[in-house]
């Protein structure tokens, strides 16, 4: 299984960590506020805390923190950061949900890939999906699909195989460009949530026919 460290200490990084224990991985729980970390952590069950601003003890580290920090949160652990593969889980929309903070062309995670050193491995994952669906697992016996982007194959193995051990379907979209395409697809969904489907129980997934 893999060693993970997730930043952050909101829905998602509960839901990842939950997840992620229950699959037999081991879980560094960081954050600003280390009560609310050793917090999160006990309620958890089997995470360890770590220090922000030090070296992650994984060799995968989950930015879970809003787009506007997650830049400046890869330049703050600088070359611990080296040799790690990072998630990046943001969606970098605007305040009005109608498009993106980032530059044209550009994508959230390309812009945290520019923050982090040589030798780290950008890889977009689970931003499609909801904290609530996300510790719900898989629904009506459907897997829930977890599209990636990246632009080393070994980084996007390693996390495929992350998302396998908890239960989910990795889907690879190609290359770390893609991410433009998956951050579309989550406003895509805020634009579902405001408009027609009216919660956040649902998710995007692939169907698979013949």
């Amino acid at each position: 299984m893999s060693s993970i460290s997730i930043i952050g200490l909101g829905n998602m990084a509960g839901a990842l960590a939950g997840r992620a224990l229950a699959g037999g991985n081991a879980v560094e729980i960081i954050g600003r506020d280390r009560a609310k970390a050793k917090e999160l952590a006990a309620a958890l069950g089997g995470a360890t805390v770590g220090t922000a601003g030090a070296a992650p003890a994984g060799d995968i580290v989950i930015l879970a923190v809003p787009y506007g920090s997650a830049a400046a949160v890869v330049g703050e652990y600088g070359d611990a950061l080296r040799g790690k593969v990072i998630i990046d889980i943001t969606n970098p929309v605007n305040a009005d949900f109608t498009g993106f903070v980032t530059p044209e062309g550009s994508s959230g995670a390309q812009e945290i890939a520019k923050a982090a050193p040589a030798g780290a491995h950008v890889v977009k994952a689970f931003n499609t999906l909801y904290s609530n669906v996300l510790a719900a697992g898989p629904a009506e016996g459907r897997p829930l699909d977890v599209f990636i982007a990246g632009d080393d194959a070994q980084a996007k193995a390693r996390v495929s195989a992350f998302i396998e051990s908890l239960g989910l379907r990795p889907m690879d979209t190609g290359r770390l460009p893609m991410a433009r395409a998956l951050e579309n697809a989550a406003l895509l969904e805020l634009g579902l949530v405001a408009h027609s489907v009216k919660h956040t129980n649902f998710f995007l997934g692939v169907s698979i026919l013949g």
